[in-house]
C-alpha cells in the first residue's frame, strides 16, 4: 500500500495550519472514493503532526511506500536539508518502507494562473477596504464572461431573483447543467439578503469555503465569516465516528446565535448535522419568523446526494443542486453572488 504524506512550514498562529484541506482534495482527486486516509499531512514546526509522527502513522496504517511532497514553493534549507534529515532518520528505524521525496512546488504555470485569479478577485473587489458608500461593480472581463452565458443558454424560463446566481455558479464551474440542478425554498433569496444586510455571520464547513467568500462586501453589513474546522475545540477532539467538518458546524452553531448563512461545499456530514438542528422540534435555531439560510451543496459520491435530497425536502430556507454535482466553488460562488446582490449589485 501508498501512502502520501504532505509536509508543510507550520505557523504559531493555528488557523494558518490548514493544509489538511489540501490533503483532502489531493486524496479525492487521486483516490475517489476511497474511504481509507491514505493521503495525510505533516508540519515542520509549530503544529502537528510533526513528519516522522505522520510517517510513523503511514507505517502502522500497512504502508510499504511513503510519498512525501514539501509543500514549499521553493527548495530552502527546510526543503534540502530539514526534511531530508527527517526521512533519513525514518529510513533508518523503517528500513523495509520506500521512501520517495518530491519537488516542490516550484515555479509552474499553474501557479502563475493562480496568481492572476488572486489578481483579478482583488481587482474585483475594488482592492481597498470599503469606505462602506460603494457599489459593487463588474470587472471587464468577468461581464464578457457573463455576456458569453447568457448567450450560450436559454436562461427564459428563469426566475429574475435567480439569473444572478445561476450565472455566477455555471461562471465558477463552466458547467450549464446548473441552469436545471440549482433548486431554491422559495423564501431563500430573501432570507440570505436579509441575513447579509442584518449583518449575520456566515458559517462555512471548510476552511476553503470561507477563504473564496467576498470579505469585503460581508464586512460592509458587519458581518463575518466562520469556520471552525481549526479551533482547539473541534481539532483536539476524537472524532468518535464523526466527521471534524460536523463537529466544527454543531460547535459553532451551539454558540453563536448570530449566525444567518450556513454554507456547506464540501462535508456531506456537516449538511446532514446542519438539517438535523435546524428541523428538531423547536429548535433555537429557527423562531416563526426567521431561520438560517442553509446553501448545501456537498459533492462527492458518499452520503453528497442524499444529503442534498434531504436538504431539498426541508421547509427552512435553502439552496441547493440536485445530484453529485457541487462543491466549495458552487457554495463560494452562491454566497457572493447573495453579497453582489445585497449591495444592489448587477450581474
Amino acid at each position: 500500500m501508498e501512502n502520501i504524506v504532505l509536509i508543510g512550514h507550520g505557523s504559531p498562529k493555528k488557523d494558518a495550519n490548514n493544509i489538511d484541506e489540501v490533503g483532502r482534495l489531493l486524496h479525492r482527486k487521486i483516490h475517489n472514493g476511497c474511504s481509507i486516509n491514505c493521503v495525510k499531512v505533516a508540519y515542520l514546526q509549530f503544529a502537528q503532526p510533526d513528519i516522522m509522527s505522520a510517517i510513523r502513522q503511514c507505517v502502522e496504517d500497512g504502508a510499504g511506500r511513503v510519498i512525501l511532497h514539501p509543500y514549499f514553493l521553493y527548495a530552502g534549507m527546510h526543503v534540502t536539508k530539514d526534511i531530508p534529515e527527517a526521512i533519513r532518520a525514518a529510513e533508518t528505524l523503517y528500513p523495509e518502507v520506500e521512501f520517495i521525496y518530491t519537488e516542490p512546488l516550484g515555479v509552474h504555470d499553474k501557479l502563475v494562473q493562480i496568481v492572476i485569479e488572486r489578481i483579478d478577485e482583488k481587482k474585483l473587489a475594488g482592492g481597498r477596504p470599503s469606505s462602506g458608500s460603494e457599489v459593487f461593480t463588474q470587472h471587464p472581463i468577468e461581464k464578457k464572461s457573463f455576456d458569453i452565458i447568457g448567450d450560450s443558454i436559454d436562461l427564459s424560463g428563469v426566475p429574475e431573483e435567480r439569473l444572478p446566481i445561476i450565472k455566477r455558479v455555471i461562471h465558477s464551474t463552466a458547467d450549464f447543467e446548473f441552469r436545471d440542478t440549482l433548486t431554491f425554498h422559495p423564501d431563500a433569496i430573501k432570507a440570505g439578503i436579509e441575513a447579509i444586510r442584518s449583518g449575520k455571520d456566515i458559517l462555512t464547513d471548510v476552511e476553503m469555503v470561507k477563504a473564496g467568500i467576498n470579505k469585503r462586501l460581508l464586512q460592509k453589513w458587519g458581518g463575518k465569516v466562520i469556520c471552525n474546522l481549526q479551533q482547539p475545540a473541534v481539532s483536539s477532539q476524537k472524532p468518535e465516528g464523526r466527521t471534524r467538518s460536523e463537529m466544527g458546524i454543531e460547535t459553532a452553531l451551539d454558540k453563536d446565535n448570530n449566525i444567518g448563512i450556513i454554507a456547506i461545499g464540501n462535508a456531506p456530514t456537516a449538511l446532514l448535522k446542519t438539517i438535523e438542528l435546524l428541523s428538531t422540534p423547536n429548535s433555537e435555531l429557527r423562531t416563526p419568523n426567521s431561520s438560517p439560510l442553509v446553501v448545501g451543496v456537498p459533492v462527492g459520491f458518499i452520503e453528497a446526494l442524499e444529503s442534498k435530497d434531504l436538504l431539498a425536502a426541508q421547509t427552512f430556507p435553502f439552496i441547493t443542486n440536485l445530484g453529485r454535482k457541487g462543491g466549495t466553488p458552487v457554495a463560494v460562488a452562491i454566497i457572493n453572488a447573495l453579497l453582489i446582490m445585497a449591495d444592489g449589485g448587477k450581474l
